[in-house]
């Protein structure tokens, strides 16, 4: 991690391949987002350090993320936690020259990947609150699972208030683990989701599943099946939060919605591509399938 530190403001110096405007189009896709505020080219978020939750606005300036602290000043080590927070966030430790050479390689990302140089993979750093994204996102349109995560976010989160405006935490898995399904299902939760998701909270309050295990487990396909072992991870939710959050870059979603419509008018076609099709692509985006798919998620929003 490449970073300065001050008093009140943190510097991050991110790789050359490194698109600001663009990683803006990712976080600016749907105005019902409630975790981050986008304000002109800032981003305004709450991190949590320990038991002290930081206001930070992030801007892009002079080739570097700056980090400015609104809601006072952190200490030495909360500021090393948020550096290394945004920095994951970014996924700013992954090298990209592979995948670029690897994209002017192949029928479909050499039109796709130039036009969004520099996306990087903005991933969702706490464990739960990819978990939850990817229960919610299942068998239901974008916007309403978004309305459902912003319910349940001002129900259960916590909330910094700053010039009048509230900034939202993600509900911790401790206080989920202690809600009744009946309590989800007034947000209008399904009963299914509501079990599942308060059955994850459970797993990783009695500390059974961590973060830390899933990376120890190491290799792609143990750490899927790791996941897939609890009730409302399906193979889909598995590789999306391998994407987001665990940071594999041969995660593939390949039952994903998203991926499919991106592909159809690449591939010249009216139809879904086959599941023999998908496969053929995963085979040919080897070591980079995650990083294909987001860049093919990104091409929807054009």
């Amino acid at each position: 991690m490449n970073w300065t530190d001050a008093p009140t403001t943190i510097k991050l110096n991110p790789p050359k391949e490194f698109n600001y405007e663009e990683c803006l189009v990712f976080l600016g896709r749907d105005d019902q987002e409630i975790l981050y505020q986008l304000k002109g080219d800032d981003i305004y978020k709450v991190i949590r350090v320990g038991d002290e939750l930081i206001l930070c606005k992030i801007g892009f300036i002079k080739e570097s993320l700056q980090v400015e602290f609104l809601n006072g000043f952190p200490s030495p080590k909360a500021r090393e936690k948020v550096a290394a927070y945004v920095w994951e966030w970014f996924d700013l430790d992954t090298n990209l020259a592979g995948f670029y050479d690897m994209a002017t390689q192949d029928s479909i990302l050499k039109e796709v990947v130039p036009k969004y140089a520099g996306l990087r993979m903005i991933g969702i750093p706490d464990l739960f609150e990819a978990l939850v994204w990817a229960i919610l996102g299942q068998q239901i349109n974008l916007p309403f699972a978004y309305t459902l995560k912003k319910r349940f976010v001002v129900q259960y989160g916590e909330s910094i208030s700053y010039n009048g405006e509230a900034h939202w935490l993600f509900p911790s898995f401790e206080k989920v683990a202690s809600l009744t399904v009946e309590k989800l299902r007034e947000l209008q939760f399904s009963a299914r989701k509501a079990e599942y998701i308060i059955g994850i909270a459970g797993h990783m309050k009695n500390g059974e599943l961590t973060k830390e295990a899933l990376w120890k487990q190491g290799d792609y396909r143990q750490v899927k099946q790791a996941l897939i072992h609890y009730r409302g991870i399906g193979a889909w939710s598995a590789d999306y939060v391998m994407m987001k959050c665990l940071h594999f870059p041969n995660a593939y979603p390949i039952a994903d919605v998203g991926l499919h419509n991106a592909l159809k008018p690449l591939q010249g076609n009216e139809r879904r591509p086959t599941l023999e099709e998908l496969e053929a692509l995963s085979e040919k985006w080897e070591g980079w399938q995650a990083y294909a798919t987001f860049y093919l998620w990104r091409f929807l929003y054009d």
